[in-house]
Parts: structure tokens; C-alpha cells; sequence
């Protein structure tokens, strides 16, 4: 069995996907490569297949009719028959330092005692910006050895375990019933958010890991881009909102966490129709904290009577321009688009 399957989703990636590939060999005999293509158009399809044919032992291409992010990730993670699994997007890449002592310690934890989860911290590669932004998780997660939930610390505001950082166990992964949506953006909060249910055990790596490159217009994460696209953005929510059973989580730090998370992607999702200045979404933000209220009355009084959904809900023209003004000062602390 290899230690680590990595799953590369790859669509019209033909510009940027050699980068992300070639900081993936270096796993060698301990790593799986596995590139989707999905749909692609371009020449993504046969920049795979040179590197299966260079290298058949460590990379295999599957082809499948376009269906998303989520659907590409969903191919890797069924054929993935490493002990752990990683989803690298194909226009980010791995350091190599990192990756050297990242396989190190997944080989010892490949043995009898395999946490559900390993955690790495993750740079922001921010287009034109020469400071990079990393996300560590030192002031919350123990370091050298296995732990609970209970063990951690609060994650600050802003400070969340994204797909970037995330190793999960491959079997961890699939129990989770995590299913993603076709044809939807953002569902990269669903992989980070959904199986973190079934993870009890986690070990965290201070080390550099995943380098995510962010800043081109046509990302999915450009403002503008969110707000054409809020309809996916939604979905995601209420599918994140319909997870979380507050009785069934019985470890403390983990609701607080699993919580927090939510909070931070409902007001993300409240902004952004608030941001749009459209009559058509401000209603959209009323249903969806109807929603919220119908689906669970105690996380709607959560939610709503904490300090942000007090933000998003303010009434009228100058509460919105105080919601917006709060949300650009975030922008600016925490680093997000």
C-alpha cells in the first residue's frame, strides 16, 4: 500500500498543472499520483498522460466528462488506495523541504496507530504580493505526537483548517459520507468541514506544506467572481448548516470549532448578498436564515444573536454600509478576498 495518494482535479489546466506535478514526484515509491482530468478542453489531457507514461508507477490519469471540482475530487478519492490522501489543486504546489519531512512522519503514523487526520500549515502565494501569508496552527494544535480535540486550543477568527492543510485518513475520509455537489464551486468548505465529524485523533506538522496560489481574476475566490456565482455559495452553506448536528457532537472544542467554521462561511455567504446591492439577493439572505431558523432553531439563535449574524442582520441602508465596512476591515486583518 502507498502512504499518501494525492489527488490532482485538473480542468483547462494546461498553463499551470507541469508546476504542481513536478513538486509531486519527488514522493516517490511512498506516493500516488492520481490527475483528473475533467472535461478539459486544452492540452490538459495529454500533458497527463506524458507524465503517466514517464512515470507509470507513481501517476495515473482518469478521464470523466466535466462535472466540477467536486466530481473530480470524488473519482481520486474512490481510486485512492493510499493509507492517507491529499487533494493538491493543480495550479497550487507542494514545498519540497516540507514534503520530505511530511512523507517521514506519515510512514510512521501508516503504522498500527494511524490518526484520522494529519494537519500541516499552508502559504497564501498571493499574486504581486512579495509577503507571504502563512497559516500555522502552533497556538492550537500540539505538536510531535497524537491528539484529541480536547487537547487543542481556540483557533482564532480567521484561522480555520482548510483543504490546504488537511491529510485525512483514506478510510476517515470515506466513512464520512462526504458527498459533494456537481458543478458547484466552494466546495472545498464541504471536504474541510463534513468529515471532521468522524476525526478524533489528529497529529499536526509545523512545516510549510501546500503553497496556494491565489489572485488571478477567473478564480473562483475573486470577489466578483463569488457574487455571479452565489447560488453555489449557497448550496454549500446549507449543505455545511444541514451537517451539523449540534446533539451528536459531544466533544466541546470540536463544536466550538465546527461552529466557528460555519459562523464565518455564513457571514462570508450574508456579505456577499448584502456587497451585491441586488434586491434579488437580499432576499436570498432572508431565506437563508429562514433556513438556518427552520432546519435548527437552537444553532439559528447561535448563529443569529452572536456578534456577526447581530452584523449581517442590521437593519436597513446604514446597516448594510456598517456590515460592508466591518467585512472590508476583516479583508484586510485576516488576508481573504
Amino acid at each position: 500500500m502507498k502512504v499518501l495518494s494525492i489527488v490532482v482535479p485538473c480542468y483547462n489546466s494546461q498553463d499551470y498543472m507541469r508546476r504542481c506535478i513536478d513538486s509531486l514526484l519527488p514522493g516517490g515509491d511512498d506516493v500516488e499520483i492520481l490527475i483528473v482530468n475533467d472535461g478539459s478542453t486544452d492540452k490538459t489531457g495529454a500533458i497527463a498522460d506524458e507524465y503517466q507514461k514517464a512515470y507509470p508507477d507513481s501517476v495515473t490519469v482518469f478521464y470523466q466528462e466535466n462535472g466540477g471540482h467536486g466530481a473530480a475530487v470524488t473519482t481520486g478519492v474512490t481510486y485512492s488506495t493510499g493509507a492517507f490522501v491529499k487533494v493538491v489543486d493543480s495550479d497550487d504546489w507542494l514545498d519540497a523541504a516540507a514534503y520530505k519531512e511530511t512523507l517521514a512522519t506519515l510512514r510512521q503514523c501508516a503504522g498500527l496507530e494511524q490518526p484520522d487526520m494529519v494537519v500541516t500549515n499552508f502559504v497564501y502565494e498571493k499574486q504581486g504580493k512579495k509577503r507571504k501569508k502563512v497559516m500555522r496552527y502552533t497556538n492550537v494544535l500540539p505538536e510531535g505526537r497524537i491528539f484529541t480535540w480536547s487537547e487543542t486550543r481556540r483557533f482564532r477568527k480567521g484561522q480555520y483548517l482548510l483543504m490546504h492543510s488537511i491529510i485525512y485518513r483514506t478510510s476517515v475520509l470515506r466513512e464520512s459520507g462526504l458527498e459533494l455537489p456537481r458543478h458547484t464551486f466552494y466546495v472545498d468548505n464541504l471536504y474541510a468541514y463534513i468529515p471532521l465529524r468522524k476525526v478524533n485523533t489528529m497529529r499536526y506538522l509545523d512545516v510549510d506544506f501546500y503553497r496556494y496560489f491565489i489572485g488571478r481574476n477567473e478564480q473562483s475566490v475573486h470577489e466578483e467572481t463569488m457574487i455571479k456565482k452565489i447560488d453555489q455559495q449557497l448550496l454549500v452553506n446549507r449543505m455545511m448548516i444541514a451537517s451539523l448536528n449540534l446533539v451528536d457532537i459531544r466533544d466541546k472544542r470540536q463544536f466550538v470549532y465546527l461552529f466557528h467554521y460555519l459562523e464565518i462561511v455564513t457571514m462570508i455567504s450574508s456579505i456577499l448578498l448584502i456587497r451585491s446591492g441586488d434586491k434579488e439577493n437580499l432576499h436570498k439572505k432572508k431565506l437563508l436564515w429562514e433556513f438556518i431558523r427552520d432546519h435548527n432553531k437552537r444553532l439559528y439563535n447561535k448563529l443569529r444573536y452572536g456578534f456577526l449574524g447581530w452584523l449581517v442582520n442590521l437593519p436597513g441602508i446604514i446597516g448594510r454600509d456598517i456590515s460592508i465596512s466591518v467585512y472590508e476591515a476583516s479583508q484586510r486583518v485576516f488576508g481573504f478576498n
